[in-house]
């Protein structure tokens, strides 16, 4: 074989590969196919210095790495808001339409598998990179060569990043988990479960033999000029990536439905799993004129297939304590497979529920699964009943601390400052910038004060020394004495700070400056009367600071002689203007940081709220608002810009 004779092998063999993998359309045996592949590797042995970099010998995976390094996407991969129903639909639909009623519909499969992106440079495949957090991913461009329904060169020259999921067909993971068995492995939990496992391999010979397979849904960076999605996907298909096996154009909610429908009638027959099918606004233009809110775009839509239910057994009803100390119960139920999940626990809510369902152990449930989201039981099957059910008694102890609970019907809390599970997420709210803004108390400096016993509560905070904190794992003297310095910088801090420090259940930032401006230090004596008779704070809140005062105490006056909180003067009352008395939510990034903006509304005595409600006046907006502004829309709350809302105050 002469270099002529080996580049024509090259595009033969890559020709044969792409119908193949990507057509499912053999154009020859595995014998032919075999013995050019040992041609062109003869050849490329003995010159080496001539392999080209599209020849398939280049995803053999024979390399293995100590570790995957983080590579940043070139432009953000976003994560995309779930409809489960028509009614959720017809909501999404009326939304975007109120951004831009001139549009059509681009709708494709969901794939369950394991998002990737890959960027091509002058048309070679440089980077293969997962999702990550949409901003920085793993590098695993080894491995992604080894999947054979990706290109290793495009005709495309231009840099484009290329995104979509990557999956294990089912045939294939079933062949997996066989082999796993013989081998005595764990078997994968699903096939989604398989993909990213298979994907994230050290050893990129084991990506390889996975048969994987990558399946794109859109780009990213890119110079590309396509008035419509759905022509620009053509073009990316063209360049020789596999398609769906189902995507159609549409102009709206009934062509949309139909779409599902036949998806949904389709879903089983399909090679690979899907858990829905993704509608995107068709016209690119209007989709970057609609933008994003901080976690997803406005112009697409995750429409889910509806969820599977199975019966299965309780087998035990477990409590968790959560970082506010509120007690949930959690069903242990037989394993059961749902949809290739296997499902071993089911969310009980609350106690009210397991007392409304009459739920019993050993009792035998429908357990309903939608999507990621966790199972939950739906029906208690009491016809099945034999005797051996138990009934289950509300708790009156933290499983933890062995403190005595508040109960409060729905809920039961711990309000012990000083149990374990609260201790470590406690601390790192009574850090945090709204609290006592401790800077350099993160999660993991707090886990290791935590696991060393050097920290046990928030008290132990203002005890540390420099030698203990150099005792542990990356302290050095400079970073040992910051954080001391911090600490010690937290003292005297506003007084509201310090009760939204403690981390009461249902008291935030906001009642929290009610109770310091109403009683100041005195908010410990404070009766349920006078609490409740505080603008904004109702019976529930006073019910849950009054327990908290009761069990928390002696903490709170140990802890106010530490810090010793300012106490509050009293502001004067601000003059009449557009937002006294009025409930304002702020959202997005503006000319300044959103806490002076707060500072300054409240200086003219509005009351600025996180969450947007039916009480909410305004709600004054940024660039990439974010879900607060669609909320506001929906609600019919008044929407001011920045500018707006300085010339309303001028």
């Amino acid at each position: 074989m002469n270099k002529e004779e080996y580049k024509k092998a090259v595009e033969l063999l890559n020709l044969y590969s792409h119908h193949y993998y990507v057509l499912d359309d053999a154009l020859t045996t595995d014998e032919v196919y075999d013995k050019l592949y040992h041609n062109v590797l003869e050849y490329e042995l003995a010159n080496s210095e001539e392999v080209l970099e599209n020849s398939p010998t280049q995803r053999v995976g024979d390399i293995i790495s100590s570790g995957f390094t983080k590579a940043s996407h070139l432009s953000r991969m976003w994560s995309l808001e779930d409809v489960f129903d028509s009614d959720e639909l017809a909501k999404w639909l009326t939304k975007t339409y109120k951004l831009d009623s001139k549009i059509s519909f681009y709708c494709e499969p969901k794939f369950d598998g394991a998002s990737l992106n890959l960027i091509y440079e002058d048309g070679v495949l440089t980077k293969g990179i997962t999702r990550g957090d949409g901003e920085v991913g793993e590098l695993i461009t080894q491995n992604v060569k080894t999947i054979r329904s990706v290109p290793l060169s495009i005709e495309h020259k231009e840099r484009v990043e290329i995104r979509g999921e990557v999956v294990i067909f089912k045939d294939e993971f079933e062949a997996i988990n066989e082999a796993r068995l013989k081998n005595g492995e764990a078997l994968f939990a699903n096939p989604r479960n398989a993909a990213a496992g298979s994907l994230r391999q050290l050893d990129a010979s084991i990506t390889a033999s996975r048969n994987l397979v990558f399946l794109p849904y859109g780009v990213g960076e890119n110079s590309l000029e396509f008035r419509l999605l759905s022509d620009m996907m053509d073009y990316i298909y063209e360049l020789g990536f596999r398609k769906p096996p189902l995507r159609k154009t549409c102009a709206g909610f009934d062509e949309i439905e139909s779409i599902y429908k036949e998806m949904l009638a389709n879903r089983d027959s399909y090679s690979m799993m899907l858990d829905g099918m993704v509608i995107k606004v068709n016209e690119i233009a209007s989709q970057v004129d609609m933008g994003y809110t901080v976690k997803t775009p406005r112009f697409s839509v995750a429409y889910k297939f509806p969820a599977v239910e199975k019966i299965t057994t309780i087998k035990a009803i477990i409590l968790q304590v959560g970082r506010s100390g509120v007690v949930t119960p959690v069903a242990q139920v037989e394993p059961t497979d749902i949809d290739g999940v296997v499902v071993e626990r089911a969310t009980l809510h609350n106690f009210d529920e397991i007392d409304r369902k009459d739920i019993r152990i050993n009792d035998k449930v429908i357990i309903l699964r939608s999507g990621d989201v966790i199972p939950k039981i739906i029906k208690v099957l009491t016809h099945h009943r034999d005797g051996s059910e138990v009934a289950y008694k509300r708790p009156t102890e933290c499983p933890i601390c062995n403190s005595e609970l508040l109960d409060e019907g729905v809920l039961l809390k711990c309000q012990n400052l000083e149990c374990r599970a609260r201790v470590v997420n406690s601390i790192i709210y009574f850090a945090s910038k709204p609290c006592l803004n401790i800077d350099g108390l993160g999660v993991k400096i707090v886990e290791a004060l935590f696991n060393s016993g050097l920290v046990k509560s928030v008290v132990d905070l203002f005890s540390l020394t420099k030698e203990q904190l150099l005792t542990l794992d990356g302290f050095k003297d400079k970073k040992a004495q910051n954080l001391l310095d911090a600490i010690e910088n937290a003292k005297g801090c506003e007084y509201f700070r310090f009760i939204n420090s403690l981390g009461i259940e249902h008291i935030g930032e906001v009642a929290s400056k009610t109770l310091s401006e109403a009683f100041g230090s005195g908010f410990v004596d404070a009766t349920k009367e006078e609490i409740i008779s505080c603008d904004g704070i109702g019976e529930e809140m006073a019910e849950s600071l009054l327990e908290f005062v009761r069990v928390n105490r002696e903490t709170i006056a140990t802890l106010q002689e530490l810090i010793k909180p300012l106490e509050p003067t009293k502001r004067e009352e601000a003059v009449e203007n557009p937002f006294k008395a009025k409930t304002v939510v702020l959202t997005g990034s503006m000319s300044q940081s959103r806490g002076a903006i707060k500072e300054l509304l409240e200086s003219l005595g509005a009351k600025v709220s996180g969450s947007v409600s039916k009480k909410t006046d305004f709600v004054i907006y940024g660039e990439d608002a974010g879900s607060k502004y669609d909320k506001a829309m929906d609600l019919g709350v008044v929407c001011l810009d920045e500018e707006e809302m300085r010339a309303m105050i001028r």
